[in-house]
């Protein structure tokens, strides 16, 4: 919201010590965000007050031009013509594009010599035939606002031709541009934000909705309130006589300018003031127009509606609007409707002020895509006890400057609900704030919000207060609320800053430490770490192929998504890091080695309801209980994907594609970190490809999968061809809490090698496992460095050799000891797969 300082000042009793820089000071402090402060005393040189003595249409041009003449005082250049020098006037002619004026108005001229805001310097200039001597303004181009649809003309009483324009525009002032937070719908109105400064700075501040309102005389208008949900009161006030086409005074159109509202008409300007005086919006019905009694009601299916903006609007069942007898006339708190649009022949006006449902001014708002001044003020809550004052305070300035008649009477319809009273012990902001104020500052600084404040005792003898809200605030609900409001007046300044002593730890947990090495393992290894979005969308489980009996769709929704087709929690790292290597792909990065760690969220079978509980006591030694069962287990995770070439080409040669089995030598690299040795038995699991996806075990105990991704996934996902991924549970592996350090024998090794011929269906993992467990404890190392089809080896069957390295920790090892162990290792791989020595 934009105010001048001068509208604030009004109604504070402030002396001149106290500047613009003091008032954003005062906001800041007291927690109101101050966004911009811009003073309007940009221009220099020769600005004054002109009259268009006479209009030239220039043609032959693409678009409108004219040529006027303007008096504009003592700088009057001679008279164009000889009539002028009969009647003594002396003019400037002044090229002009705009079309908004007519000779005699008053208009803002920019002579030669000035300079504008923004730097923009003013010269006589040769242009369509003509020399332009100055430039008749706008309000933007003085800096009064952003309305640039013409020419500045000012009422005809303003002021005369060469007056300084600096004083009739009051460029003296100082605009402040403000950001309330939404809970402060009360501070979108100059009466919110001066009580704030009137607190802020310890001074008194005037109402300005202190008005001797007289006593109802019956209603002006039949008026019937089917939705007391949406609207909880209505009210009306009738202006006669009304001259629709008066002026507007150039004090409030200057003041809804700065505010950065256009001038329309004095019936909507007389309204859009009051809103921004009050912070109570009103409409303006023409009462020639309205046919028959005023209904508040939810529309009805199939309603219609064309707004203020001609615009056809179809209606929700949703949306409150008001009706007369020929059905929709105004979509409540949002816009009013065309039918009955005040128009320059309207003389009867019906003045409206309503409380209507914050929540249903959203709704509407939102869905009309209709994001008025007005709903905005509604959406945050408007004050229901100044309903009266706003349509008073309306109807006397149209009276004023209209020369309309008040009719006697107001129509008062609807039921408030009373502010609930808030008690809370008057020591408790001291308590909070750990500051021990001065005695009265709770009680004074909650009265000067608004609140009633009475003091009493508590049965245990404590001092209570007990605060009844004012009207125009119904965010006070609780003490909690009471003691941010005298925090925040006293200043949040003066609570101190004292950091805690940091108790002595123990450092981090084992799994904490074996995180951070998993994760620095993987960087090593020429893996980036990234953060994928922690939700998913269950259409992904159907990419995956999943079974509809899996457990992985089991999860949870999220119940306000931040995504809407992303709302369950995640039961797998996958989907997010996939998502996360599709998007890097489309980009054009196709070589690509991701990994993240974080937890996944899975669920039971028969999940246990999730308790609500209050805030008014400490939860029992039961409920803490059920809410930690209703808890689901969210364990660890650690995936990797893998795309393009996992060896990229260059001048040392070709490069090498990515392929299963590095994703199963990440979780090597992993498992190595964590400390323990990974078992991999072949595995089909989706969204793996069944042939060439692993499972990987520590001991007996599955912990995860790796391998190449099915085609119809990639093809689903939109991913490169060949992806390829890895999983594991990491809580899965157990910690290893003392590691024994490593022993480096100083004695040579004994290298052999051996080539075995078995069926084609024994993995060559559980072929290894089988010669490390017949190599004993001197075999130290095995590799596989070849696997050979065909003919020699027989049909069905494939021969797979592998380097042993032997080596004794306590001496030097004999040829004759390394075989006699190579033998073992043979006999057992011949033991349990029928392995025999190729030949």
């Amino acid at each position: 919201m934009r105010v001048p300082v001068s509208w604030l000042t009004e109604h504070l009793d402030v002396g001149e010590s106290v500047g613009p820089q003091d008032l954003v000071d005062a906001f800041i402090r007291i927690g109101i965000e101050v966004e911009d402060l811009r003073p309007l005393g940009e221009i220099t040189g020769p600005v004054v007050v002109g009259r268009v003595v006479e209009i030239e249409e220039l043609t032959g041009f693409k678009k409108p031009i004219r040529y006027c003449r303007v008096e504009v005082g003592d700088d009057n250049d001679e008279p164009e013509s000889e009539e002028d020098a009969a009647r003594g006037i002396k003019t400037r002619g002044i090229v002009c594009g705009a079309t908004n004026f007519a000779e005699g108005d008053l208009v803002i001229v920019a002579l030669p010599g000035a300079v504008l805001p923004g730097g923009f310097a003013i010269a006589a200039r040769k242009t369509y035939g003509k020399t332009s001597d100055g430039m008749i303004c706008s309000a933007r181009e003085l800096g009064l606002g952003d309305e640039h649809t013409g020419i500045l003309v000012l009422p005809s009483a303003t002021a005369g031709p060469g007056d300084d324009a600096r004083a009739v525009l009051g460029l003296d002032d100082t605009v402040i541009e403000l950001a309330p937070t939404p809970d402060r719908g009360y501070a979108l109105s100059v009466r919110g934000l001066a009580r704030e400064l009137a607190c802020a700075l310890d001074v008194p501040f005037g109402d300005p909705a202190s008005l001797d309102l007289p006593e109802g005389e019956g209603d002006v208008w039949p008026v019937r309130i089917e939705d007391y949900t949406g609207c909880k009161r209505f009210v009306l006030r009738r202006i006669t006589g009304l001259d629709a086409t008066a002026p507007t005074p150039w004090w409030m159109r200057r003041r809804l300018l700065l505010a950065g509202i256009r001038s329309i008409s004095l019936a909507v300007d007389v309204t859009n003031y009051v809103m921004l005086e009050l912070g109570h919006p009103l409409h303006a019905f023409d009462t020639a127009s309205v046919k028959g009694e005023l209904v508040v009601r939810r529309a009805k299916p199939g309603e219609k509606l064309t707004t203020l903006d001609d615009v056809e609007r179809e209606l929700d069942p949703d949306d409150v609007v008001i009706a007369d007898d020929t059905g929709v006339v105004s979509l409540a708190g949002t816009m009013g409707g065309a039918s009955t649009e005040i128009t320059p022949e309207s003389t009867d006006v019906l003045l409206e002020a309503a409380h209507w449902d914050p929540a249903s001014i959203s709704r509407t708002s939102r869905r009309h895509k209709l994001f008025s001044e007005a709903a905005k003020r509604f959406e945050r809550f408007t004050d229901p006890q100044l309903c009266p004052a706003a349509v008073e305070l309306a109807a006397r300035l149209l009276r004023r400057y209209g020369d309309g008649s008040i009719l006697p009477g107001r129509t008062d319809v609807g039921q408030l609900d009373p502010p609930a009273p808030v008690t809370m012990p008057i020591d408790l902001p001291d308590r909070v704030a750990g500051v021990r104020y001065e005695r009265g500052v709770t009680v004074r600084r909650l009265g000067q919000i608004g609140c009633k404040v009475s003091v009493g005792t508590s049965e245990e003898g404590a001092a209570i207060v007990t605060a009844l809200p004012p009207s125009w605030r119904n965010d006070l609900l609780q003490p909690a609320d009471l003691v941010e409001e005298v925090l925040r007046l006293e200043g949040y300044d003066s609570i101190p800053s004292t950091l805690p002593p940091a108790p002595p730890g123990t450092g981090l947990t084992e799994a904490q430490r074996r995180r951070r090495t998993v994760s620095r393992a993987l960087a090593d290894a020429g893996y980036v770490e990234v953060l994928p979005f922690p939700f998913m969308s269950p259409a992904i489980w159907d990419a995956f192929g999943l079974a509809e009996d899996d457990v992985r769709r089991r999860t949870i929704r999220v119940q306000n998504p931040l995504e809407s087709d992303k709302d369950q929690m995640a039961t797998s790292l996958l989907p997010g890091l996939l998502e996360t290597l599709q998007r890097n792909a489309s980009r054009g990065f196709k070589d690509l080695a991701l990994f993240h760690i974080g937890q996944v969220v899975l669920p039971g079978a028969d999940p246990v309801p999730m308790p609500e509980l209050g805030v008014d006591r400490r939860p029992t030694e039961e409920e803490l209980a059920t809410l930690e069962a209703a808890v689901p287990v969210q364990p660890s995770h650690v995936a990797v994907v893998l795309a393009g070439q996992r060896q990229r080409a260059g001048w040392w040669g070709d490069g090498e594609q990515a392929s299963w089995a590095d994703a199963v030598q990440a979780a090597r690299i992993v498992g190595a970190a964590a400390g323990v040795e990974l078992r991999v038995r072949a595995a089909d699991l989706p969204p793996w490809h069944p042939g060439r996806c692993a499972e990987l075990r520590v001991g007996d105990w599955p912990v995860g999968h790796a391998g190449e991704l099915h085609p119809k996934v990639i093809e689903a996902l939109g991913l490169p061809k060949r992806t390829v991924a890895m999983e594991l549970d990491l809580d899965a592996i157990p910690l290893i809490d003392n590691r024994p350090a490593p022993s480096v024998s100083p004695y040579p090794p004994v290298l052999l090698d051996v080539a075995l011929v078995v069926d084609e269906k024994v993995p060559s993992a559980d072929l290894a496992e089988a010669l490390v467990a017949g190599g004993g404890d001197l075999l130290e190392d095995i590799s596989l460095f070849d696997v050979y089809t065909g003919d020699q080896v027989g049909k069905g069957r494939r021969s797979l050799a592998y380097k042993l390295r032997f080596r004794a920790p306590d001496r030097t090892l004999t040829v004759e000891e390394a075989t006699h162990a190579r033998d073992a290792a043979v006999a057992e791989a011949s033991s349990r797969y029928g392995a025999e020595l190729r030949s």
